[in-house]
């Protein structure tokens, strides 16, 4: 595959200058208006010379009869990886980032939801969050009745980290048993993540070895269940209930034909594939830093031509708990949306711990 280096300068330039205008505009650009704009002095004759040689490479197209060209997926992957130029965040960019996401008072779920608008917002494109796996070792629960069919469910580990959810509890459920389903983890689980904890009481009810009533039984399995997303379940997998997806809308805002309609069409679908989604996302957890896919570079996305931009976040001990991102279609603003999704994560990570 041709690289940056096997170009030379004026090549570099036009596929440059091809790739910025096309992701700003979205239209083919046509060797006229390149002679006008490009900082060195070529004819139109000696520029259309230049972009025969950059499509004979694959690295530009024609879309129709159109004299203009645009990039290529390989075109693209040339241009970021070789090409763009990404700029820091202002202070007043990196202000309003943490003033949207950190609040006060906010919850670790609320900072992910309020990451994943910014970045939908930011980007025009859709934003999303995988919620961290809660792997730290449980120092205590506690079961706080609400109402007749409600609880609050509350776990502090042994990090410090304190989480709260409401969970429904069974009808005719007396707060001694809430307090007894308590006890009974307290006594079982210190020390256990939520993951050994959860094997373990099923273990044990399967094994009739506990002394717990129906009732008490059921709160006890929904307060652990609740933590890997068990009561949103749509499949096996607790890490697909942990996906949070906003701006699906704005997607449409940049659809000027029927082909683009078909195009967002099938990256909803995608979305909605959430098991998929988490898969993919993991192997990006795998990575420091933030990671770019184009178009059919990963095969989720293959079909409706999207790019994703993803970068992990880290709990204090350095390990990738999560990921976060921007998806969209290829013409992404990648020099505003890279280092935004960079400055989040980190910012992410922090709140989180």
């Amino acid at each position: 595959m041709v690289a940056v280096k096997d170009l030379n300068e004026r090549s570099r330039e036009i596929l440059r200058r091809v790739v910025e205008t096309y992701l700003e505009t979205g239209d083919p650009v046509g060797s006229r208006f390149l002679s006008r704009h490009l900082p060195i002095s070529l004819s139109a004759a000696s520029i259309r010379n230049v972009m025969s040689d950059l499509e004979a490479l694959g690295l530009i197209f024609s879309p129709h009869t159109s004299a203009g060209r645009i990039p290529t997926q390989a075109g693209l992957r040339m241009f970021v990886d070789g090409l763009l130029e990404i700029g820091a965040l202002s202070e007043e960019e990196r202000r309003s980032i943490e003033q949207q996401v950190a609040g006060s008072h906010k919850s670790v779920e609320d900072v992910l939801d309020e990451a994943s608008k910014l970045m939908s917002g930011l980007s025009h494109a859709a934003g999303f969050v995988v919620a961290p796996t809660y792997d730290a070792a449980l120092k205590h629960i506690e079961f706080v009745p609400i109402d007749a069919e409600r609880a609050l469910v509350v776990i502090v580990t042994e990090g410090g980290g304190v989480e709260n959810r409401v969970i429904d509890v069974p009808r005719g459920l007396t707060p001694s048993a809430l307090s007894e389903a308590g006890n009974y983890l307290n006594a079982r689980l210190r020390g256990k993540t939520l993951d050994e904890a959860r094997a373990f009481i099923a273990s044990e009810m399967e094994n009739q070895t506990q002394t717990l009533n129906e009732l008490t039984a059921k709160v006890v399995e929904a307060g652990l269940a609740t933590w890997s997303g068990a009561d949103r379940a749509i499949s096996d997998d607790p890490l697909t209930k942990s996906l949070i997806v906003r701006g699906r809308s704005r997607l449409l805002e940049d659809v000027h034909a029927m082909e683009d309609l078909e195009r967002i069409r099938l990256l909803f679908d995608d979305l909605e594939n959430k098991r998929d989604l988490v898969q993919l996302l993991g192997l990006a957890g795998q990575a420091d830093g933030v990671r770019i896919f184009i178009g059919s570079e990963n095969k989720l996305f293959s079909l409706s031509g999207s790019s994703l931009i993803v970068s992990p976040y880290m709990d204090k001990n350095e390990r990738v708990v999560g990921v976060l991102g921007v998806i969209g279609p290829t013409r992404l603003n990648y020099a505003r949306v890279i280092p935004m999704v960079d400055y989040t994560a980190k910012l992410v990570g922090r709140l989180i711990n």
